[in-house]
């Protein structure tokens, strides 16, 4: 038996239910979990589904978030950087609070979902522990991957982020939609989805209504537009703000509060599915034989890659606004041997990734050498970040 200590990125739901699956597995497997640290930003509690079902010790510290534009809902990238370099102090905090983590709780391996302080406290630190990061962004750094044409820098910045994510790790667990070969020597293992159990107990069913998932208002505005101009489609809406359980706006249009349950029971039945181009919603609508409608977030670019590997999986179809034309039209064409692949390819997954974890060890420090202050070659290797 093994001990784990998980760190989380709190932002978004995807990390944290990717952290109870992983959960689920490692102790089905006969592990432990003896701890859990989230990186929470802006004062945000961690969700109670997630520390009611976690069944661990939750602790939270300070770690950086995505800021989006109030009126765009674009990712605001200037706003993002400076609330970053505003509180330096903060962060320090929260690097000796996980290095003091790691001496307390003693663990066997520490798992990194994510996030950029968990990278670097590993790194500054030196734990014994091996480190193992786990999350569909490492996925980018196979050189099998495929990215949207064009914005060089946004991937460059995402990839930066994704290494700083996991300095020193003797493992990077790249969650993919479809099998690919492993990658040793960026120490790269490819593994399915990490998807709750809820999901894998409903399974496949058939439906009539669009079911959407949308937590910033401009887009949630898009759908209400189209259902004016095409009443005769009924369309459900989860979003926030909501506070009855279901608020009937007419005969064909509902808005439903955020609850987990209730949006899988109602995916489950639907007919296609319309959100952002989140990797769980994606993963789970795929495993649940759901077209897909991908709306990644304006300037979010790992939404912008999730919708093309996820076209390439056959999970659906993207677009840049909520076009219920597109998506009507791609229906009758959609495959459903797509989401019987995807079920198989997940089914291989517990088996992956505890053998995975079980086997990582720290990697050897590597031996001091004495550098000049400044070189161009060694300019030259840190650009290329492998």
């Amino acid at each position: 038996m093994k001990r784990f200590l998980f760190i989380v990125q709190g932002e978004g739901r995807g990390h944290l239910t990717q952290a109870l699956s992983m959960a689920q597995i490692l102790r089905r497997a006969g592990h432990e979990l003896v701890s859990v640290v989230v990186g929470t930003a802006h004062g945000r509690p961690v969700p109670e589904f997630f520390t009611t079902q976690i069944d661990a010790p939750v602790e939270t510290f300070h770690s950086p978030s995505l800021s989006y534009h109030p009126v765009t809902q674009a990712l605001d990238l200037g706003v993002t950087m400076r609330d970053v370099f505003r509180y330096p102090g903060r962060y320090i905090r929260s690097i000796r609070f996980l290095n003091r983590a790691f001496r307390e709780r003693q663990p066997d391996v520490i798992v990194n979902f994510y996030d950029v302080l968990g990278g670097m406290a590993y790194a500054l630190t030196r734990p014994a522990a091996p480190l193992v990061c786990v999350g569909h962004q490492y996925l980018m750094l196979h050189p099998d991957f495929v990215f949207p044409k064009g914005r060089l820098l946004d991937r460059w910045l995402v990839n930066l982020n994704t290494r700083l994510t996991s300095l020193g790790a003797a493992r990077r667990l790249a969650l993919s939609f479809r099998p690919l070969p492993d990658r040793p020597t960026q120490r790269i293992r490819v593994v399915p989805p990490l998807l709750r159990q809820e999901v894998l107990d409903l399974g496949p069913k058939t439906g009539h209504y669009l079911l959407a998932y949308f937590n910033q208002p401009g887009l949630s505005d898009w759908l209400e537009e189209t259902h004016r101009r095409h009443p005769e489609i009924e369309m459900r809406l989860f979003k926030p703000g909501v506070e009855q359980p279901v608020i009937r706006q007419d005969a064909t249009l509902s808005f439903h509060r955020i609850d987990g349950s209730a949006f899988l029971e109602q995916m489950a039945h639907c007919r296609a599915l319309v959100t952002t181009a989140g990797f769980e919603s994606v993963c789970e609508a795929l495993y649940l034989g759901k077209p897909t409608l991908m709306i990644p977030m304006p300037g979010h670019y790992e939404q912008a890659c999730n919708a093309v590997d996820a076209r390439l999986a056959g999970a659906g179809v993207a677009a840049d606004r909520f076009d219920l034309d597109l998506l009507l039209g791609y229906l009758p064409h959609h495959d459903p041997k797509a989401g019987d692949a995807f079920r198989v390819w997940h089914s291989r997954g517990a088996a992956l990734i505890v053998s995975a974890l079980e086997s990582s060890e720290t990697p050897p420090a590597k031996p001091f050498r004495p550098q000049p202050v400044f070189s161009f070659n060694s300019l030259r290797q840190k650009m290329a970040f492998r």
